[in-house]
C-alpha cells in the first residue's frame, strides 16, 4: 500500500503534466477530426507530415530530457539558485540546433516526402503541411526545454496552464484555415500546419515571460551557462535526443510500411496512433514525475527512496491506464466512428485497435520506468534498448509480415505490440538491478 502523503506527491505532479499533454492529444484528435471530413489522403498526409516533423525536430526534443534531469537534482542537492541554469543551456542548445536545421529542412521537404509515400494527393498535401510545421521547429526545441524545467523543480502547472491556452490557439487557427471561415483562406492541409506553427511560436514567447517573472532567483536567463552545464547537457541529451529522433524514424518508418499496405491502412492507422497517443498520456505524465522525484532523490542521496518511487508511481499509473484502455477494448467503434467515415477503413482500424489497448498497461510500466531511469541520467542506456528492439526487431518483423507476406494491418500492428511489451520487460529489469543509482548528473 503507498503512503497518503507519497500518492499525493505523485498525484500533485503528474496530474497537471497530464492536463496539459491532454489538451495536446485531445487537440491532435480534434485535428485528425477535422482533416478527416476531407477524405483519407488529407488524413494520410497529416498523419505522415506530424511523425516527419517529430523525425526532424527529435534532436532537440531530447534536449527535455536534459534539463529535468539536471534541474531535478539540483533541486534535491539544495541548489536551488542554480536549479535554472540547464535551462538556459537548453535554450541557448535550441537556437543553435534549430534555426539552420529547420531552414535546410524547409528548403529540402518537397525532395525528402515522396520518399516516405509514393501516393501523389498525399504527396501534394502533406508537404506543405510538413513545411509549415518545420518553421517552428526552434520554437519547439524552447517548449521542450521549458517543459523539462518546470517538471523538474516541481512547477508542472505552470506547464499544464501554458499548454492549454497554446493548444487552444491552434484549435482555433486550425478551424479558421483548414476550412476558410470568417473570411479566411481556406488551406486545408496546410493550414493545419500553419496553425500548429503559429501556436507553437505563442508557447514559446508565454515560457519565456512567465520564466522571467518565476525563475529569475534560480539563475534564469542571468548569463551564459557554463562550459560544464553544457557539457553535461549534452551528455545527457545527446542520448535522448538520438533516442527520440530514431523512435521518430522508426514510426516514420512504421507508416512508410503501412502506406505499402494501402492508403486505406495508412488513414486508419493515423487515427489508431492519435487514439494510442491519448492512451498512452497517464503513462508518460506518470514517467515524468517520476523522473523529477527520482532526480530529487538522487540529489539527496537517498537511493533506496529513488528506487521506492519508481515502482509507487507505476502502481498508479496501471490503475488509471487500466480504466482508459478498456473503453477502446470493449467499445472500440465508439471511438473510431468520432473519425473514420467510410465502413472500409472502420473495419480496418477495430482489431488492431482492440490489441492495443489490450496491452496498455503492461506499455505503461516500461514508460514509467524509462523516464524514470532518465531521471536518474541514464539516457545512454535507455536510448541503446529502445533503439535496437525498435530497429533490430520490430521494424525488419514489419516489413516482413506486412508487405513481404501479405499479412495485412492487423499483422503488423501485432508486431508492434509485441516489441513494446518486450520493451517494458527489460527496462523491469534495468530499474531492478538499480545500476542508474550510481550516475553522476
Amino acid at each position: 500500500m503507498i503512503p497518503a502523503d507519497r500518492r499525493r506527491t505523485i498525484l500533485g505532479l503528474a496530474l497537471p503534466i497530464i492536463g496539459g499533454m491532454a489538451s495536446q492529444n485531445v487537440l491532435n484528435l480534434v485535428d485528425t477530426a477535422m482533416v478527416g471530413m476531407l477524405g483519407a489522403a488529407p488524413l494520410a498526409a497529416v498523419g505522415m507530415g506530424s511523425f516527419a516533423n517529430f523525425m526532424a525536430a527529435a534532436f532537440i526534443m531530447g534536449l527535455s530530457a536534459g534539463v529535468q534531469a539536471m534541474a531535478a537534482r539540483r533541486i534535491g542537492e539544495g541548489r536551488d539558485h542554480e536549479a535554472a541554469v540547464p535551462l538556459n543551456g537548453g535554450l541557448l542548445l535550441a537556437m543553435v540546433i534549430g534555426i539552420p536545421w529547420s531552414i535546410l529542412l524547409v528548403v529540402k521537404a518537397p525532395v525528402l516526402f515522396p520518399f516516405l509515400v509514393d501516393d501523389p494527393e498525399v504527396v501534394a498535401q502533406g508537404v506543405p503541411y510538413l513545411q509549415a510545421r518545420l518553421c517552428a521547429m526552434t520554437a519547439l526545441g524552447m517548449n521542450f526545454a521549458f517543459r523539462g524545467y518546470w517538471n523538474g523543480v516541481g512547477l508542472s502547472k505552470v506547464y499544464m496552464r501554458t499548454l492549454i491556452v497554446m493548444h487552444a490557439i491552434n484549435l482555433v487557427l486550425n478551424w479558421l484555415l483548414i476550412f476558410g471561415h470568417f473570411g479566411f483562406p481556406e488551406m486545408g492541409c496546410a493550414g493545419a500546419g500553419v496553425g500548429s506553427a503559429i501556436a507553437t511560436g505563442a508557447g514559446a514567447l508565454m515560457y519565456v515571460f512567465q520564466g522571467l517573472k518565476i525563475a529569475r532567483p534560480n539563475g534564469f536567463l542571468a548569463g551564459l551557462p557554463d562550459r560544464q552545464t553544457i557539457l553535461t547537457m549534452l551528455r545527457l541529451s545527446v542520448p535522448a535526443g538520438i533516442q527520440q529522433f530514431f523512435f521518430a524514424a522508426g514510426m516514420t518508418a512504421f507508416f512508410w510500411i503501412l502506406g505499402r499496405i494501402g492508403t486505406n491502412e495508412l488513414a486508419a492507422s493515423n487515427v489508431l496512433v492519435q487514439l494510442l497517443l491519448v492512451a498512452i498520456l497517464p503513462g508518460l505524465g506518470f514517467g515524468m514525475a517520476s523522473a523529477s522525484l527520482v532526480g530529487q532523490s538522487l540529489g539527496q542521496g537517498d537511493r533506496d527512496d529513488a528506487y521506492r518511487w519508481g515502482w509507487d508511481v507505476v502502481t498508479i499509473a496501471v490503475i488509471l491506464v487500466g480504466a482508459i484502455s478498456s473503453i477502446g477494448l470493449l467499445f472500440p467503434d465508439l471511438l473510431l466512428r468520432l473519425f473514420l467515415h467510410d465502413q472500409i477503413t472502420l473495419s480496418l482500424a477495430r482489431t488492431p485497435l482492440r490489441i492495443l489497448a489490450g496491452s496498455m498497461v503492461l506499455d505503461t510500466v516500461g514508460m514509467v520506468l524509462m523516464n524514470s531511469l532518465l531521471g536518474a541520467g541514464a539516457a545512454r542506456q535507455t536510448m541503446i534498448v529502445t533503439v535496437s528492439l525498435q530497429w533490430l526487431l520490430f521494424l525488419p518483423a514489419a516489413w516482413v509480415i506486412g508487405p513481404g507476406l501479405g499479412g495485412g494491418m492487423t499483422a503488423v500492428w501485432i508486431a508492434h505490440v509485441t516489441y513494446r511489451v518486450a520493451q517494458s520487460g527489460v527496462f523491469v529489469a534495468m530499474w531492478r538491478g538499480r545500476g542508474w543509482a550510481d550516475i553522476k548528473v
